[in-house]
């Protein structure tokens, strides 16, 4: 059984404090797209300023400063999907486009369906009114793509 889908991993809580850290860093890194501020600046705004209780500190620092380290990496994936990215795609469905990449990539051990709902909920609480269409489709195709033998079972 997967820890984030079953939420035990560290007590009943995890999979909800991944949650908390990915809307987290889904707005920091909008912050980082919109503004180009450095990252440490970004976090330390975030960790004085934000109610980050409950989130998992060190993934919200993870994606925070991995995803802008291999961003061009993510919007590659992204690309072979649409054939556009900056430029065309909303800011809020960029950040979160660039989170679910990043974990279909990075951490297989979250299952592809959990990285798919989890981009999903973020655009539909932040993103345009149907941005969540666009993303999961995106997410979707490159799940199968990225991770094709976990799709397949």
């Amino acid at each position: 059984m997967n820890p984030e889908a079953s939420g035990h991993r560290y007590g009943p809580s995890f999979a909800q404090s991944r949650t908390k850290s990915r809307r987290a860093a889904l707005q920091a890194i909008y912050q980082w797209q919109i503004g180009k501020q450095p990252l440490i600046q970004i976090e330390a705004w975030f960790l004085a300023e934000q109610d980050l209780r409950g989130a998992d500190l060190g993934y919200f620092k993870e994606l925070l400063h991995r995803i802008p380290a291999c961003v061009e990496e993510l919007d590659r994936g992204v690309m072979s999907c649409v054939g556009r990215v900056e430029n065309d795609v909303d800011a809020v469905e960029l950040a979160a486009l660039r989170i679910g990449v990043y974990e279909l990539l990075y951490h297989p051990e979250i299952p592809y369906r959990v990285v798919i709902d989890e981009v999903v909920e973020l655009v539909k609480r932040f993103g345009a009114e149907q941005g969540h269409r666009f993303v999961n489709g995106v997410i979707d195709k490159l799940a199968r793509q990225l991770r094709s033998a976990e799709v397949a079972e």
